[in-house]
């Protein structure tokens, strides 16, 4: 093979070489498991989670808002402050009914850039505003070795990505694959063996053959996976399909998950109870519903699903029936053991939806910070001390939202 085969094949491979550190048992099914979903892009906040209460919402969003509950095509009740978006009736709407479901608004971070690089970047290293900043280290990772040096057994991180993340990039070797381009060509059994070879001998000799072993693992996993859902026309469309992939791999393989989701960014025709994000919003629900279902009951139990955005958008909405980049955001928590106390409820501080409340006059302020969330969160799912949580989030003290 040539050097730029080689380097083109290579590029592809959807394994690093580093995945001869990955021979972890299996997790059973009492197992924490994490799995982040990251919505890039920004998505609207003030439409999932609608302030069914607030009369400022409904004359700031003339064009885009979301009817009160009772109405046509209106929220659905949460509880007197808060409706959600309908396009979320049959998904989202009964695991909050039934205890397994939560949102936090008001959350974000405190970064006020605006940019959606620069956020999401600041975000997914978690290293706060404070001191050294590298992009070699992601808090997931950290977490990972965290748990490792805390007398845990050692989290197995998989990014269900194209490219490593950055929120996984660190010491710990972590594994990433598109699950969507499963069985669109690639490095086939033939190169696999070409490239093997050329380590034979090496100190990667190991490395890359065991690289190769889990991706043939994940491979014949999600391949039966796609054709029982062939027969099965909602969980073959988009995110639907590609989550029941990574609950499944959740449930055999992997413990720490990671995803991320695009087309957050609605400056124009955003839509109301229909339209562009209602339509995104349905097939995300659907996607997260069928991670619930698919992971199953036993594995639920021990399962949180953090869904977040690098940073909200505009209250009022802008000449283009559409919103711009804003700041606080609504973060959604789902797992079959959420605690009473948050389970099927708004948690976290806030404040009431009003102009005088506004962050800078445009967007929701920041009042519970995102480090501070999960830190608190990973403190109570894996009984982590004070010392790991500052390897993880430094600077940061963990809030208690009693979420689990």
């Amino acid at each position: 093979m040539q050097r730029r085969h080689f380097l083109a094949r290579a590029a592809a491979l959807p394994f690093t070489a580093h995945l001869g550190q990955l021979r972890a048992a299996a997790p059973q099914s009492a197992t924490p498991r994490l799995l982040l979903v990251f919505l890039r892009g920004a998505y609207d906040s003030n439409s999932l989670l609608v302030p069914t209460h607030s009369d400022f919402y409904y004359e700031a969003r003339p064009g885009i808002a979301i009817a009160r509950p009772g109405q046509a095509q209106g929220a659905l009740a949460l509880d007197s402050q808060w409706g959600l978006h309908p396009a979320l009736a049959g998904s989202i709407h009964p695991l909050f009914m039934a205890g397994q479901t939560c949102f936090v608004p008001f959350a974000g971070t405190h970064d006020l850039s605006r940019s959606h690089f620069e956020t999401q970047d600041g975000i997914e290293m978690g290293q706060g505003a404070q001191g050294s900043h590298s992009s070699r280290s992601g808090f997931l990772n950290r977490l990972a070795q965290a748990l490792s040096r805390d007398g845990h057994s050692r989290a197995t991180p998989m990014a269900f990505t194209g490219q490593l993340p950055l929120v996984l990039r660190g010491s710990l070797p972590a594994p990433n694959m598109a699950l969507s381009s499963v069985g669109r060509g690639g490095v086939d059994d033939r190169h696999s063996q070409v490239i093997a070879s050329m380590y034979e001998g090496s100190p990667l000799a190991d490395a890359v053959r065991e690289g190769f072993a889990v991706r043939d693992a994940v491979q014949r996993s999600v391949q039966q996976e796609m054709d029982q859902a062939g027969r099965d026309a909602i969980s073959a469309k988009g995110f639907s399909l590609v989550a029941r992939r990574m609950a499944a791999l959740m449930r055999e393989r992997f413990d720490l998950g990671f995803v991320d989701v695009g087309g957050w960014d609605t400056h124009v025709n955003q839509g109301g109870a229909t339209g562009a994000l209602a339509n995104r919003l349905e097939e995300l629900g659907q996607g997260l519903a069928g991670f619930a279902q698919e992971i199953g009951p036993q594995a639920w139990r021990h399962t949180v699903v953090v869904v977040i955005s690098e940073f909200g958008r505009t209250f009022r909405e802008n000449g283009n029936r559409g919103t711009d980049h804003g700041h606080g955001t609504a973060y959604w928590v789902l797992g079959g053991g959420l605690s009473s106390r948050a389970g099927g409820r708004i948690v976290g501080e806030q404040v009431e939806v009003s102009q005088k409340n506004l962050f800078q006059n445009r967007d929701h302020p920041v009042l519970n910070e995102y480090r501070a969330l999960l830190g608190g969160l990973f403190r109570r799912m894996y009984g982590l001390g004070p010392e790991p949580l500052q390897s993880i989030f430094p600077g940061t003290a963990p809030q208690e939202f009693s979420i689990i």
